[in-house]
């Protein structure tokens, strides 16, 4: 009961420190290199990550993978479970590890259709990137003013919103149902949200829309159908950019229909006691042409 073991450790080390590492330091055995020089066919990857000492072996070589890759190339969850033998749940810890230390990024952007789809970044060198984003500083009087504690940094100027397209008539009706849909648009989407200045901007485009014989629930669809699944940074320049680019062309030229004949009422003949349409009462025709053939 009283002898030790001075043959176990003390405790169990999660990794080894970088100062420490088995590689580190000159011995007289190990890693042998036979190395010939690339000329194509190869990709520059920095000892940071093949030898960092924080990543796991698996996120280091997902790593290289990626940087290994030409522009355009998906690295998404389900293509790289079928790319390589690792399962999907193994797979996404490497690329939040990767995340995590700053040699993956991801960033959403609005294509030209109004769809919101998400960038994968690869950075190769974290550090520098962080580096260069670093603020410089501030020695200038201006910038020691705006960093000095209390006062409120000015808040940037919004955007404005896209351009919309005008309606020819401007009928106060025309413009009030323009309104009245897109402050429905909530109910059918509950990001489609709009402040009463938004509306006042949109409301002209679907007035245009109106105007060309589209119905508010045509014009409904347009705005709400397909949207992305993302959440909408500003839904109002999402319709607006709709608005403008979806706009239908005018309806064909019609010719007015002529207008249907009068029917007058019917009349009885004061000489003949006819029936007989006219305006007023009076003399038919056959008795008028009598009439005068007598006088």
């Amino acid at each position: 009961m009283g002898n030790q073991n001075f043959s176990a450790p003390a405790r169990a080390q999660s990794r080894t420190a970088g100062n420490k590492h088995p590689n580190r330091g000159h011995h007289s055995g190990g890693l042998i290199h036979d190395n010939i020089r690339h000329t194509t066919r190869f990709t520059v990857i920095g000892n940071h990550l093949v030898q960092h000492p924080d990543l796991s072996l698996l996120a280091i070589g997902l790593g290289c993978h990626i940087q290994s890759l030409p522009k355009g190339a998906r690295v998404d969850i389900k293509s790289l479970a079928a790319r390589f033998p690792e399962g999907a749940t193994r797979i996404a810890a490497a690329l939040r590890e990767l995340e995590t230390h700053g040699y993956l990024r991801r960033e959403r952007e609005r294509t030209p259709g109004g769809r919101i789809v998400t960038r994968t970044i690869s950075c190769n060198q974290p550090a520098a990137r962080r580096h260069a984003d670093k603020p410089s500083c501030p020695d200038r009087p201006a910038a020691r003013a705006a960093a000095a504690p209390g006062r409120r940094t000015p808040a940037r100027p919004r955007k404005p919103l896209p351009a919309v397209p005008q309606p020819a008539c401007t009928a106060p009706s025309l413009l009030q149902a323009a309104t009245d849909l897109l402050a429905d648009l909530r109910r059918h989407d509950s990001r489609l949200f709009l402040s009463a200045r938004d509306t006042a901007h949109l409301a002209p485009g679907v007035a245009a829309w109106l105007e060309r014989d589209v119905s508010t629930a045509a014009v409904r669809r347009a705005l709400t159908a397909d949207l992305p699944p993302e959440g909408l940074h500003r839904p109002a320049a999402l319709l607006a950019h709709r608005l403008a680019e979806q706009l239908p062309l005018p309806p064909p030229f019609r010719e007015p229909a002529a207008p249907p004949p009068v029917r007058h009422p019917l009349q009885t003949c004061d000489a003949c006691d006819r029936a007989f349409r006219a305006p007023e009462p009076g003399r038919c025709r056959d008795c008028r042409r009598d009439a005068q053939e007598a006088a």
